[in-house]
């Protein structure tokens, strides 16, 4: 037995507000990563303060870059958020080990990529749901 999901259409108001939503999680991104990639005092100050090698600034950097390429392509937006998702869980969970108070920081852009998506598909829409009572 196969569930069918119909796609429930999207408003222009969505629409927008989802490409404004992603836009601003791209800008996000292609600056984090841009500061990371360019090996910026910043990038590597931030890194060692974490806990990690500052060999691995430009590796995560065009880590963080490659993921955001992938979401901001329509047709690879959603294998793309699913690693943004992974990259920015990892972001928390260092934050979370070191007590950093801004750990909710990369879960509101994970969020809001997701919101993004899901405001501007109508395909994600049909495949999860919200209903109204």
């Amino acid at each position: 037995m196969q569930a069918t999901a119909q796609a429930i259409p999207v408003s222009n108001v969505s629409l927008w507000s989802g490409r404004i939503i992603t836009a601003l999680v791209i800008l996000f991104m292609l600056v984090d990563g841009g500061i990371k990639v360019t090996n910026l005092a910043p990038a590597v100050e931030g890194t060692a303060r974490l806990g990690y090698p500052v060999s691995l600034v430009v590796p995560i950097g065009i880590v963080a870059l490659g993921c955001t390429l992938l979401y901001a392509i329509p047709k690879t937006a959603i294998l793309g958020a699913i690693l943004l998702t992974g990259y920015l869980g990892g972001a928390t969970a260092t934050q979370v080990r070191l007590q950093d108070p801004w750990f909710f920081f990369p879960v509101l852009i994970g969020a809001l990529a997701w919101l993004g998506i899901f405001l501007r598909d109508e395909q994600l829409r049909a495949l999860i749901p919200l209903r109204r009572s």
